[in-house]
C-alpha cells in the first residue's frame, strides 16, 4: 500500500485502497471495521447504500452527503413541458410489432398509407455551409468522424444564416448541449457580433465540455443542468433580466426531446406562463389560422412589453423511436387524420426501419428506453434494433427491405408534419429540409421555423 493511504486490499478492483486513514490508524473507516481495527458501527447511507457512514455520524453526514437531493434552480417547473398530464389517452398494453399478425401489420400500413395521402413528403435539399468553419473543415488533423460532425455543425449554421438568425441581441439557447459544439461554432460565427449569450441545456454532467474556449467578453455563456421537461426559460435569470428574443437550437435531438424543446420554446416560454399553476396552459382561444395559449387567471397574465416571441427555431431531428404520446405536441394531428397512441406507438418504433432496414446486424442494439443523454455525441445517433423487435417471420414474408424503409421514411415524416403542424397553429412558418447527405448522417432532416413577420422581435442592441 502506499504510505498513507489505507492498507486494505479492494480485491474488485485488484488494487489498494486510495483513502486516507485516521492518524495512528492502517485502515480507512470504511475497511477499519472489516479488519477488526475499528468497533464503531458502520451503516449503509440511506441515500446511496454504495457507501457507508458511522452511525453516530448519520445525520452529520446527511447534510454533506453528495447523494442528496440538491436545491431545484428558480427555472425549474415540474412538467412544465411535459405534455399530457393523464395516461387516459396511453393504450395500457402494447403488442410488439414482431408479435403483430400478417393482417394486423398490413393494416397498420394501410392507415400509415392513408394518413400520409397529401402531405408533403418530398423533402428539399439545403446543404449549406458556413465561413466560421472553413478552417475546420481542411484541417488534415481532424478524422472521418469530426469531419461528418463538422459538415452537419456547418450545414446548420449556413441554414441559420440563411434565416437571418445570426446577429446581435440574441440569447441562442442549445438543447441536448452535451459538449456544446454547436454553440461554440454559433460564437466563432458571432466573433464580432456584441449582446449576444448563450444557454446550454443538458440534465447530464457532461465532460471534455468546450465551454473553456470562449474567451470573448461579448458573449455569455451559462449551463442549465435540468431536463427540458422542467426547464421554463422564463425563469432563467439571464433571460428575465436582459429579455432577449430567443434562437432554440440542436443537433441530433433526439426522440421526445424534440417535442419537449418545441413546447418549452412556444408554449411555456412564448405565453409567458409563471409555471407555478399545475396547468401552464389550460385555456387555449383561437385566432384565424393560430392557436394562441393563454393563462387561466389574471394572475397569469404577463406583461407584453417584457415578452419576446421566439426569434427561430433551427433543430437536427433524430431517433424518431424514441418518441412518446405524451410528450408529442402533434397529437391534434394524429387525431385529425384518425389515428391514436396506439398507432403512433407502432409508427415510432417502425421509424426506426428508415435507418437500419431491418437488415441484421453485429452492431451494438438499443431500445427506445436509453436516454438522448446517452447517445448525445455519438457519430450518428442511428439506431439498430435487436432481431426480435423488427427481423420477424413475419415481416420477412410481407416486405422487402427498401419497402421497410420506405415505410419507416414515412413514419417518420408523419410524426414530423405533425410537429409541423403544432408550429404552424402557433404563428411559425416552419419546414423540413435535408441538411446534409445521407452518406454524412442518416438522420439528415432539419427542422426550421421562425414567427410570422408580425411576430418578428427586434434585435436588442
Amino acid at each position: 500500500p502506499v504510505p498513507g493511504r489505507c492498507a486494505y486490499f479492494v480485491e474488485r478492483k485488484k488494487r489498494f485502497c486510495k483513502m486516507t486513514p485516521g492518524p495512528g490508524r492502517r485502515f480507512c473507516g470504511e475497511h477499519g471495521q472489516h479488519e477488526g481495527e475499528n468497533d464503531r458501527k458502520r451503516i449503509p447511507c440511506p441515500l446511496d447504500p454504495k457507501h457507508t457512514v458511522y452511525e453516530d455520524q448519520l445525520q452529520k453526514h446527511l447534510k454533506k452527503c453528495n447523494s442528496r437531493e440538491k436545491p431545484k434552480p428558480v427555472y425549474f417547473v415540474q412538467d412544465i413541458n411535459a405534455g399530457l398530464k393523464d395516461g387516459a389517452e396511453i393504450p395500457e398494453r402494447q403488442v410488439p410489432i414482431s408479435s403483430l399478425s400478417k393482417e394486423g401489420l398490413e393494416n397498420l400500413i394501410t392507415k400509415l398509407k392513408k394518413a400520409s395521402n397529401g402531405l408533403e413528403l418530398r423533402l428539399k435539399e439545403q446543404i449549406l455551409s458556413h465561413q466560421a468553419l472553413q478552417e475546420a473543415l481542411s484541417d488534415p488533423k481532424n478524422g472521418e468522424s469530426a469531419f461528418k460532425h463538422l459538415k452537419q455543425q456547418a450545414s446548420i449554421l449556413g441554414n441559420m444564416e440563411k434565416l437571418h438568425l445570426l446577429g446581435p441581441g440574441r440569447c441562442f439557447v442549445e438543447f441536448g448541449a452535451g459538449r456544446g459544439k454547436l454553440s461554440h461554432w454559433v460564437d466563432v460565427a458571432l466573433q464580432n457580433v456584441e449582446n449576444v449569450q448563450f444557454l446550454l441545456v443538458e440534465r447530464a454532467t457532461t465532460r471534455f465540455k468546450v465551454d473553456g474556449k470562449h474567451k470573448r467578453r461579448d458573449s455569455i455563456f451559462e449551463r442549465l443542468q435540468v431536463d427540458i421537461q422542467h426547464l421554463c426559460l422564463k425563469k432563467v435569470p439571464i433571460l428575465e433580466k436582459k429579455k432577449l428574443p430567443v434562437v432554440g437550437i440542436g443537433k441530433h435531438l433526439c426522440g421526445a426531446a424534440t417535442d419537449l424543446a418545441l413546447r418549452c420554446l412556444v408554449e411555456s416560454y412564448t405565453a409567458c406562463c409563471d409555471g407555478e399553476s399545475e396547468e401552464p396552459a389550460t385555456k387555449r382561444f383561437r385566432t384565424d389560422k393560430t392557436e394562441v395559449a393563454s393563462s387561466n387567471s389574471a394572475d397569469n397574465e404577463c406583461n407584453k412589453d417584457d415578452c419576446k416571441p421566439v426569434a427561430g427555431i433551427v433543430i437536427a431531428l433524430c431517433c424518431h423511436h424514441k418518441c412518446d404520446w405524451t410528450h408529442y405536441v402533434g397529437r391534434e394531428f394524429f387525431k385529425s387524420v384518425g389515428l391514436g397512441p396506439l398507432e403512433f406507438h407502432y409508427f415510432q418504433r417502425m421509424s426506426s426501419w428508415a435507418t437500419c432496414g431491418m437488415r441484421e446486424t453485429t452492431t451494438r442494439a438499443s431500445t427506445s428506453q436509453e436516454s438522448e443523454d446517452e447517445t448525445n455525441d455519438t457519430e450518428e445517433h442511428e439506431q439498430t434494433f435487436s432481431k426480435t423487435e423488427g427481423g420477424s417471420d413475419i415481416l420477412q414474408g410481407i416486405l422487402t427491405v427498401e419497402e421497410r424503409k420506405e415505410i419507416g421514411c414515412l413514419c417518420k415524416r408523419l410524426i414530423d408534419h405533425g410537429r409541423i403542424e403544432y408550429l404552424q397553429q402557433r404563428g411559425y412558418k416552419a419546414a423540413l429540409q435535408y441538411y446534409t447527405e445521407s452518406a454524412v448522417s442518416l438522420e439528415n432532416v432539419l427542422l426550421t421555423a421562425v414567427p410570422s413577420p408580425s411576430l418578428i422581435p427586434e434585435p436588442t442592441m
